[in-house]
């Protein structure tokens, strides 16, 4: 006779290797933001040194020497969460626009006038038309910005999509998202998100290419300081792969988707 075991249920495993394989694949300028992301929450966990409060847009602190902040803002969030989630949201934005661009001219952008002018417009539109000082920091500005451009770059190509009987832009998309956004989330920055999405449209236009040098002077600022070989994982000019700005060619269809923290004033955020 013989006597027989039930067999043992399979052991559930969670895959990461997937995801390692992505997050080693990622270009260097996507790497370095999502480094300077976790690095200031891990400043947050001190408590010595308010970091949010130092690195937030705050409309009634701006002056000449607060000037830093339209760059630091987009890296700083409060808490795990806050940061997790712009990160995982911006990461593949991020990573697709510098495949597309190159590594030297989104940096040139994200550290330009893809962070300094929806900061800028916030403070103007907060503190002079609002009458507001509601504080935000967060990376969904930059997320809301990239969906913007992409849904440029999709009407161009798609111009519509249908709900129901009617025919709605594709270019509204990321503006529909941002209004989802500020029901469903608690303590978001719908204005936030709108100055975001507003030059992602100039962006997704080709209007703010006048603040990137021509390609040959880029080429010649990468061979001259050997950029391609001294630094890993860097996107050159000649590497990209959908052509720079992203400019699809023009078809007509005719049938033819976070968040900045506010601590000062009604406490909002960008994002989840």
């Amino acid at each position: 006779m013989s006597s027989s075991q039930p067999s043992a249920l399979p052991a559930f495993s969670l895959n990461i290797a997937p995801l390692r394989s992505y997050l080693l694949r990622l270009p260097l300028f996507t790497r370095a933001v999502l480094l300077f992301i976790v690095a200031f929450w891990l400043l947050e966990l001190q408590s010595v040194w308010d970091v949010v409060t130092w690195g937030a847009i705050i409309p009634d602190e701006s002056n000449f020497a607060a000037l830093y902040r339209l760059n630091t803002y987009p890296v700083i969030h409060r808490g795990f969460f806050h940061a997790l989630l712009n990160a995982a949201a911006l990461t593949p934005l991020l990573e697709r626009f510098e495949a597309e661009h190159g590594t030297l001219t989104a940096l040139l952008l994200f550290v330009g006038p893809l962070s300094t002018f929806p900061g800028a417009l916030y403070i103007i539109v907060e503190k002079f038309i609002l009458h507001n000082n509601t504080a935000v920091v967060g990376a969904s500005v930059w997320v809301f910005l990239l969906l913007a451009s992409e849904s440029i770059k999709t009407f161009r190509t798609n111009p519509y999509f249908q709900v129901g009987t009617l025919k709605v832009p594709t270019w509204t998309t990321p503006l529909f998202v941002s209004f989802v956004v500020a029901v469903l989330l608690s303590n978001t920055s719908f204005l936030g998100h709108v100055c975001g999405i507003i030059f992602g449209y100039l962006l997704g236009l080709g209007y703010l290419k006048i603040f990137v040098p021509p390609e040959k002077i880029l080429r010649f600022i990468e061979g001259k300081l050997n950029l391609l070989g001294r630094l890993p994982h860097y996107v050159s000019v000649d590497q990209k792969t959908h052509g720079r700005y992203g400019v699809l060619p023009t078809t007509s269809s005719g049938e033819s988707g976070v968040a900045m923290s506010s601590y000062i004033g009604s406490s909002q955020r960008l994002g989840p």
